[in-house]
């Protein structure tokens, strides 16, 4: 059914993606899927690369590290923004059909009052990528 998963994923809060990523990884062996985790980083510095080659290769570390400890194929695709925080929903989007992925599971946060005035990136996403979104919650 499902070939390619795309996994949004925020490196510097990895720990906080347990059960979106734990989702996926029972997703990906159901469908004997391929996962394609992907993250956004600025070109600038930041705290987790000194520049977009390093995140890539971080990113890379991190969807084998998840392959290796739930047996599937992983892959990873860094994406680079001038303004993440501004550009994160468009540059998923990007990503989805760059990736070929035909079902995205991403990590959401509990809702709280300021989604009410913004909308979320999984309502975003599932909105407009054209393929199944499932949003994970985390609590």
């Amino acid at each position: 059914m499902f070939r390619k998963i795309m996994a949004p994923v925020d490196l510097a809060h990895a720990a906080r993606l347990s059960r979106a990523l734990q989702v996926t990884a029972d997703l990906a062996d159901r469908y004997r899927a391929e996962v394609c985790f992907v993250a956004v980083t600025a070109p600038a510095p930041g705290p987790l690369a000194r520049n977009p080659e390093e995140f890539a290769a971080r990113l890379e570390e991190f969807a084998q590290a998840e392959a290796a400890r739930h047996g599937y194929r992983a892959s990873s695709h860094s994406m680079v923004s001038h303004d993440p925080a501004v550009d994160l929903d468009d540059t998923l989007l990007r990503a989805r059909k760059e990736t070929g992925a035909d079902l995205v599971v991403m990590a959401s946060h509990v809702p709280g009052i300021a989604d009410f005035l913004l909308p979320s990136h999984g309502g975003r996403m599932a909105s407009h990528a054209g393929v199944s979104v499932m949003v994970v919650r985390e609590e």
